[in-house]
């Protein structure tokens, strides 16, 4: 973790943790904290002596069916030979528990799915550390896997009640975005507003007329970002991930996410041509879709401004912010459709 959590805080989360898992069986009742950020994540030990992850959902972001139906995209995935975590059942063969609200925390679910042994490609805003050679193998083995998945997603039947986060029009540039009206949010300024609001309405037109042209959509994992893509071995193996804002969407927005917070790596352009590469060796994609490439990545960059203005207890929230929307309207200007 990035930033030291109060040790009231963690004292807390650790109660937390230890009240989910009565019901799960384990082996040690020690979690180790690893990440809180939208979820507070647990390793924790088994009865069989494997690790797992002990998932701490966080209150109001997703509802339990959104949550059930993770788990199941998932699991489908893991079957279909995708390297993912899996589900993890409680000893009563349940895969969500609810645990109640107390002093500390409101009304939250938790669940537990199965570790990945690996190291994440890499940290946001840290320099790739990897060869130019061994990131183009890693990149062309990930828009493999990216391509695996969506194919698995695509033959694969989801139960009665199926609900996930659609990252369609709407949910990207419509009223009430996914991750928060990015136009319209504190710490904005008037410039800004103005120079965002613009752009909202050029871009709403422009998905528009790229989804009558048939671009890819279905289940897709909507945050490939590089600490949700582990290196698992020595021959550039990789497995995906967090699957939290996992939904229905274009499959752009996929490898536009992976691509984004690398634009400014040396290799980037080995990055984006093994990427794709690597996709294409799996499954379709046109020039005519690969086009659309560089709007998805102006619409993903434009996403975090709504994340983030929603978190203003992040550090640097404001020069965040600042950097984000200078960024999103740098790239948007590149765009030869974008005035």
């Amino acid at each position: 973790m990035a930033d030291p959590l109060p040790q009231t805080t963690r004292d807390a989360l650790q109660k937390r943790a230890l009240e989910a898992l009565d019901h799960w069986p384990v082996r040690a009742r020690e979690p180790v904290l690893m990440k809180y950020r939208e979820n507070a994540v647990f390793r924790i030990t088994l009865e069989d002596g494997q690790f797992a992850a002990l998932r701490l959902h966080r209150p109001g972001y997703h509802d339990e069916t959104s949550l059930r139906s993770e788990l199941h995209f998932i699991a489908a995935l893991k079957l279909g030979g995708l390297d993912v975590p899996s589900p993890v059942p409680t000893r009563n063969r349940q895969s969500l528990v609810l645990l109640a609200a107390n002093g500390h925390f409101p009304a939250q679910y938790a669940d537990v799915v199965s570790w990945i042994d690996g190291i994440p490609l890499g940290q946001s805003g840290v320099p790739l550390s990897q060869s130019i050679e061994m990131q183009e193998a890693i990149f062309f083995r990930i828009g493999q896997n990216m391509a695996i998945m969506h194919e698995l997603a695509d033959v694969w039947e989801p139960p009665e009640h199926f609900r996930r986060p659609v990252w369609d029009i709407d949910g990207l540039v419509g009223e009430t975005p996914l991750w928060g009206r990015f136009w319209d949010c504190r710490g904005l300024s008037p410039e800004s507003t103005i120079a965002l609001s613009a752009l909202r309405h050029q871009l709403r037109r422009l998905l528009a007329n790229a989804d009558s042209q048939s671009l890819d959509y279905g289940l897709i994992h909507a945050d490939l970002v590089r600490e949700n893509i582990f290196l698992t071995g020595t021959d550039s193996n990789v497995a995906f991930i967090d699957f939290d804002d996992a939904g229905h969407g274009f499959r752009l927005f996929d490898l536009a996410t992976t691509l984004l917070k690398n634009r400014n790596e040396p290799a980037y352009p080995v990055i984006e041509q093994a990427l794709i590469s690597g996709y294409r060796s799996r499954r379709a994609l046109s020039e005519a879709a690969l086009a659309a490439l560089p709007l998805f990545m102006v619409l993903r960059s434009l996403t975090y401004i709504g994340w983030l203005a929603e978190r203003p207890e992040i550090p640097d929230n404001v020069e965040r912010l600042s950097r984000y929307v200078h960024e999103s309207l740098e790239m948007a200007r590149q765009l030869d459709f974008v005035a």
